[in-house]
């Protein structure tokens, strides 16, 4: 029998259960769950960028903001390219996997640059090498993640098996987390000033992107077998310039697809602007030691990982958006409390009387986040079927594509906002390697409340753009009986 793009059909032994349902045994979701190694590790080392480059190299936040938003820019809107390229792979391997093959080892390699600038670089140039070392990161790990998401919307048809999917990505990713950052924390960055300190940074990148390519290359040996009975297209394509501009327009006419990604837009602006605000905030407003910071990053995974069990047993009561919701509402008010108890002077630890407060505040947003991050791509996947169901093409790459466009350029938005606000609260740079360095309280409470309420605000417009999102699970049923109707007729 023949496999199409338009027909969607797949053999057997790709899954199909008895019942009819595209399902994968345990052992391909594990080593699926392995690739996320490479967006986790991307993510792991750029919590590092923005301090490295500023407080220890040196470089405004506004360049350094800059940069980053600059590159990320521009690799969002490569996404639409690469996914309709995966989209579009026709071979013996599949669509997805060749693609992801090229890939891991160019993050690797743009890793371990990223971290080691030449030294005596003047500023302009300093800004250069960032922009294109960081741009060629996102990029190339663009090039494994956009297919490797897609996959993953294209191994299970059910509701709630697709979110026990992501639900394994997830905890892959929290694994890793908790790997690389130990790692940071307790070896590479280890000791009083150890963040503040130039040379620990190139071992670390270079380790790190060494651990992301092997991590890599394992998922994609574990899931082979099962990836390569999956639908590809049968017959080859019009050239990308022909095609992709139709296919994106054809995707924003999809009104589920407009909703999550405008709302992963403000959201993750939200999430990129705290995140860039991190380091700063820990080493200079809680004066903490590196070895403790590690503590805040384990509890925030922990929160994700008690979404990833909580969020299964929520969805047998309520909708995906309803638990999205939750997530939103957790995150929001996470970032706010603390932060306007210490602007304010109400309450304000330092070192380890710190510590408790700021797990607490972890935890919970870990666990809004988790409850947001599992269900959206989830959510993703069902909203490239329903557009299945609507224009009768397969677009999980685009779509996916159009998720991450959302999620990056929104993160460097995000980051360049967390730069601005560095030059706006008159940040001294020349403080920036100095231990235990003596900073105006004025720039510490404002440094505080961009870290937390001015995200919060962020996070709140988000769930309001998320709002009018409609497919239910009575949808969604529809919308899978009308496909299997579909395919098998054409079968």
């Amino acid at each position: 029998m023949a496999i199409t793009e338009e027909a969607g059909a797949v053999p057997a032994a790709a899954g199909v259960q008895a019942d009819g349902e595209l399902r994968p045994p345990g052992s391909v979701k594990f080593f699926y769950s392995v690739g996320q190694v490479v967006e986790s590790g991307y993510l792991a080392v750029n919590a590092f960028v923005f301090f490295y480059y500023t407080a220890v190299l040196g470089l405004s936040g506004s360049m350094v903001g800059a940069a980053v938003a600059i590159s990320m820019c521009v690799d969002a809107a490569l996404d639409p390219i690469i996914g309709s390229w995966s989209d579009s792979v026709r071979s013996k391997h599949g669509r997805r996997l060749p693609v992801m093959l090229i890939g891991a080892p160019l993050t690797m390699v743009t890793m371990g640059l990223l971290f080691t600038p030449p030294s005596g670089l003047s500023p302009f140039l300093l800004f250069f090498w960032l922009l294109v070392a960081k741009g060629s990161l996102r990029a190339f790990a663009s090039v494994f993640n956009i297919p490797y998401f897609a996959l993953g919307g294209e191994m299970a048809d059910g509701y709630a098996e697709r979110s026990k999917i992501v639900a394994y990505r997830l905890l892959g990713g929290i694994a890793a987390t908790v790997l690389i950052t130990a790692l940071a924390y307790s070896v590479f960055f280890a000791g009083k000033g150890g963040l503040q300190r130039p040379d620990n940074y190139a071992e670390f990148g270079w380790s790190i992107a060494t651990l992301v390519v092997v991590g890599a290359l394992i998922s994609i040996a574990g899931i082979w077998r099962y990836s390569v009975g999956l639908p590809q297209p049968q017959h080859r394509p019009q050239s990308m310039a022909r095609r992709l501009p139709g296919e994106i327009v054809e995707m924003f006419r999809n009104g589920s697809f407009r909703t999550l990604f405008l709302a992963l837009l403000v959201f993750a602006s939200a999430a990129g602007a705290h995140a860039a605000l991190n380091n700063h905030n820990y080493v200079f407003v809680w004066k903490l030691r590196p070895e403790t910071i590690q503590v805040l990053t384990y509890s925030l995974l922990f929160g994700i990982t008690l979404g990833v069990p909580l969020t299964p047993l929520l969805l047998r009561r309520m909708e995906k958006k309803a638990v999205a919701m939750i997530g939103f509402a957790t995150v929001a008010i996470a970032w706010t409390l603390l932060p306007v108890a210490r602007a304010t002077g109400v309450f304000a630890p330092t070192g380890a009387e710190a510590i408790p407060w700021l797990s607490a505040t972890q935890l919970a947003v870990g666990l809004g986040s988790g409850l947001v991050y599992i269900a959206f791509p989830s959510m993703m996947a069902d909203a490239a079927e329903e557009h299945e169901h609507l224009f009768g093409s397969r677009r999980e790459g685009l779509f996916f594509s159009g998720l991450g466009f959302a999620g990056k350029a929104a993160a460097g938005v995000g980051t360049m906002v967390g730069g601005f606000a560095l030059d706006l609260l008159n940040f001294p740079r020349e403080l920036g390697r100095q231990v235990d360095a003596v900073i105006d309280e004025s720039v510490l409470a404002g440094l505080v409340l961009a870290w937390g309420p001015f995200c919060s605000v962020l996070c709140v417009l988000g769930a309001i753009v998320f709002a009018p999102y409609a497919i239910t699970r009575a949808r969604h049923e529809l919308v899978t009986a009308a496909l299997r109707r579909k395919r098998t007729a054409k079968a």
